[in-house]
């Protein structure tokens, strides 16, 4: 199993970005995904998570500028950033929950990460 980001870059305060993370491989099924960030000096945190039947959850940092939402048929998690603050600086890591065979354990599987940079 793969996960795959793109997206992110450099923006201005108060400017907007969206994330996507497509999976790929064999597997029966993704539960939760996510968004987590990961900024230098600081430990991961999450920034927003959803389940397959799209109930989310947001750090408190990001409530009511970051929106997430997943494609099912696609595999895909994405994450639209508006209103970006300095703070929001950091690597962005999407995350899976993935049952890859028909046991049913769910393992974890993370993206490569992507930089998200706001700065004037």
């Amino acid at each position: 199993v793969q996960l795959v980001e793109s997206g992110g870059g450099l923006v201005q305060p108060g400017g907007s970005l969206s994330l996507s993370c497509a999976a790929s491989g064999s597997f029966e099924m993704i539960n939760a995904m996510g968004w987590y960030r990961q900024a230098p000096g600081k430990q991961r945190e999450s920034v927003a998570t959803i389940t397959s039947r799209a109930s989310t959850n947001y750090a408190d940092s990001v409530k009511g500028r970051f929106t997430i939402s997943r494609d099912n048929a696609k595999n895909t998690v994405y994450l639209q950033m508006n209103s970006l603050k300095p703070e929001d600086t950091a690597v962005y890591y999407c995350h899976a929950g993935v049952v890859v065979d028909d046991l049913g354990y769910e393992y974890d599987y993370w993206g490569q990460g992507t930089q998200v940079t706001v700065s004037s």
